[in-house]
């Protein structure tokens, strides 16, 4: 394989040995690749049923300049690229003869990867979702403040943790299973968890915070029954999270929100996230299928 090239392993200790310090030196915008190699570093593949991804890296000059993985059977998760790059990584997987359901980046590179993908394969693309990235600038809590407190979600929690995860779930049309069996197999089984609860002591609203990594926390899921939304819970619980990570010395704090809401995207702007960028996924479909 030629030095300048795309270089694939499965190997996730031999890819962050080369891409880990590409993958640091923006936390914020390589948040969720920085998250799932720590998932995998750490759990292994039984953290995501047993399945380790193709990993690939982007080397010109000795210097890592983009990154992707892609689980068995699953689209594409890419950092930012240029036309060219994408025009490179294109070619590169139709030789491979991947058939790619769909793909995950910012909206510059699904823009240049799906016309390269279109040239090679003829695969056309449409949008699913866009999202906003954002990243916390200076805390804001919210005024007025909602009565309560919040408090970390014990062990006790668990059967009603799952159960407003599985309510989550199904609020973002993610189709995944949330059960006792499965909990340990789930994006949500990672972080750690904290309730607002009112005055009486009843749990109104939940945020979870992924395990920090390169400085970097993100805030996911936020969480309101629907009868309950309206009041500050979501915005106080997600202050209480916020602040937390950064006290235990997060440099960066983020989350995503969807694009199509208005009303959380006004919320976390309030407690001062500022927009970062926009990622977008956009699924393909091929001749004859």
């Amino acid at each position: 394989m030629r030095p300048d090239d795309w270089h694939l392993t499965e190997d996730v200790d031999e890819f962050l040995a080369r891409a880990g310090e590409f993958l640091r030196s923006r936390p914020a915008l390589h948040t969720t690749p920085l998250s799932v190699t720590e998932k995998l570093r750490t759990l292994g593949a039984a953290a995501y049923e047993g399945r380790f991804p193709v990993f690939g890296r982007l080397e010109r000059g000795g210097e890592v300049e983009a990154t992707f993985y892609r689980f068995p059977s699953r689209g594409m998760n890419v950092t930012s690229l240029t036309p060219e790059q994408a025009e490179s990584l294109a070619a590169r997987l139709t030789a491979m003869e991947w058939a790619l359901p769909f793909i995950t980046a910012d909206e510059d590179t699904i823009t240049a990867f799906t016309e390269a993908w279109h040239r090679h394969t003829g695969a056309t693309s449409a949008p699913r979702v866009r999202l906003h990235l954002y990243r916390l600038g200076t805390l804001t809590p919210p005024d007025p403040h909602p009565e309560g407190r919040g408090r970390p979600v014990g062990e006790g929690d668990q059967e009603h943790l799952m159960q407003w995860c599985r309510e989550f779930a199904a609020d973002v049309e993610e189709d995944v299973t949330i059960d006792a069996a499965t909990w340990a197999n789930t994006r949500f089984a990672e972080k750690r968890y904290t309730y607002w609860e009112a005055p009486d002591g009843t749990p109104v609203s939940m945020a979870g915070v992924n395990p920090m990594v390169a400085g970097m926390a993100r805030v996911d899921p936020v969480y309101t029954p629907a009868h309950l939304r309206g009041r500050g819970y979501g915005a106080a619980v997600t202050t209480e999270v916020s602040r937390a990570a950064l006290n235990a010395g997060a440099t960066d704090v983020v989350l995503y929100t969807n694009a199509a809401n208005p009303t959380s995207n006004a919320l976390y702007q309030r407690l001062g996230y500022v927009h970062l960028t926009d990622i977008a996924v956009h699924d393909f479909t091929y001749a004859g299928s």
